[in-house]
């Protein structure tokens, strides 16, 4: 149970859940791609996007966890849209054919919800050789958003409802190398820290979308670009972190002072849903 209730100019709390901050919203005439939805708050930002009606496209590195997560889904929500199609952020290649396949189908996109992430992973590549945080978390988001961001403006412009980009960031973008983005050195394995190497690509996240927004502002396209925080949650993203002894304690203590799932999917579900 989160323990810190103040609210905030919201009217809601870091311990709303994603339920309780979009509760009276209606999304029956939107689509949206969530990426990373087979696991934690992905899932749970699709479930409860899907309960206000929107249509949701889950992209899924594992398709056979998406599929999963789609039946469970429907069997909560009978009335639920939802969707699952593989994606692989650290791909390239899995990133556009993805983008291909939706933009192929005529379907509108409202909501691009770039969730999906990996933290403090030893180094290694990607299948381009890049560094794969920085690969998995940045880079396949721009370009997935690149390539749809021509279906969001047709949507906006016949829907006249806002488009929405949501980047999920960290607060650990403040914590990158002392650089800030080592734009020379991404791939250097005898300097990586994975720790930093998280908060680079997440500082790309919120750089990604303060420069997108600024561009569609002044183009006048009805679109926002918004990154953010989603609270220090319990879930897999910790699976890199080796906490040795004091595993245990650290346990105990996270689910005390941690978000849970359904709270740690509050914001992005708030951003994606409410009024101006």
């Amino acid at each position: 149970m989160w323990p810190f209730s103040r609210k905030g100019p919201s009217g809601f709390s870091p311990s709303s859940t994603a339920e309780e901050v979009t509760q009276g919203t209606d999304g029956t005439s939107l689509t949206a791609i969530v990426t990373g939805a087979s696991s934690g708050i992905g899932t749970e930002t699709a479930r409860v996007l899907a309960l206000r009606g929107v249509h949701v496209v889950m992209g899924v590195r594992n398709v056979a966890a998406g599929k999963d997560v789609k039946e469970a889904i429907v069997k909560e929500i009978p009335t639920a849209k939802v969707d699952a199609m593989e994606l692989d952020l650290s791909s390239m290649e899995s990133v556009r054919k993805f983008a291909s396949a939706f933009s192929s189908s005529g379907r509108p996109l409202n909501l691009l919800i770039n969730n999906a992430g990996i933290m403090t992973s030893p180094f290694m590549l990607s299948k381009d050789n890049i560094e794969l945080q920085f690969a998995t978390n940045h880079i396949g988001h721009f370009l997935l958003t690149h390539l749809l961001l021509d279906t969001m403006k047709k949507t906006a412009r016949a829907s006249k409802k806002e488009g929405r980009i949501i980047n999920v960031s960290s607060e650990a973008h403040r914590y990158t190398y002392k650089e800030g983005i080592r734009f020379d050195k991404i791939n250097d394995q005898s300097g990586y820290s994975s720790f930093a190497a998280y908060g680079q690509s997440k500082l790309a996240n919120v750089l990604h979308a303060n420069e997108l927004a600024r561009r569609l502002k002044e183009d006048g396209v009805d679109i926002t670009a918004n990154s953010l925080h989603p609270g220090t949650i319990a879930t897999n993203l910790f699976r890199h972190i080796n906490l040795g002894p004091v595993a245990g304690l650290v346990n105990i203590f996270g689910k005390i002072a941690l978000k849970n799932v359904q709270q740690g999917a509050a914001t992005t579900c708030y951003v994606a849903l409410h009024h101006k």
